[in-house]
């Protein structure tokens, strides 16, 4: 069974991403081209981007939030990050998927990302 279909206490409440694929760096990399329109740092530092899952054929599957349900670009985000990573050399297809559970938190962004918005 996997997490979704029986969650276990203690479990992650995000999926783990397939950072050792040979394609994950690049996909994170192309994810940092994508910017929220009312923040000016990327979605991958902001935390936006939970989960990055590439398949042995090479098949993303991002899973993504917001930083709130009612963000105005929120039928767009999930299309403009699959057309940042479906051009990464060897990536076959890129299937973005949104969530709000858990719910997106200032905590979640990187150090950069903090850094850049004057939280550090």
């Amino acid at each position: 069974m996997t997490q979704s279909q029986n969650p276990v206490e203690g479990a992650p409440l995000i999926r783990p991403s397939t950072t050792e694929h040979p394609l994950y760096e690049a996909v994170v990399e192309a994810c940092r081209t994508v910017y929220d329109p009312e923040i000016p740092v990327n979605v991958f530092d902001l935390g936006l981007v939970y989960t990055i899952d590439i398949s042995a054929e090479n098949e993303v599957e991002i899973l993504m939030t917001l930083t709130a349900p009612g963000c105005p670009v929120a039928g767009e985000m999930p299309g403009w990050l699959q057309d940042a990573v479906e051009p990464v050399a060897g990536i076959k297809q890129v299937n973005v998927g949104m969530t709000f559970d858990p719910p997106w938190g200032m905590e979640m962004m990187s150090d950069e990302a903090r850094l850049e918005m004057g939280f550090m």
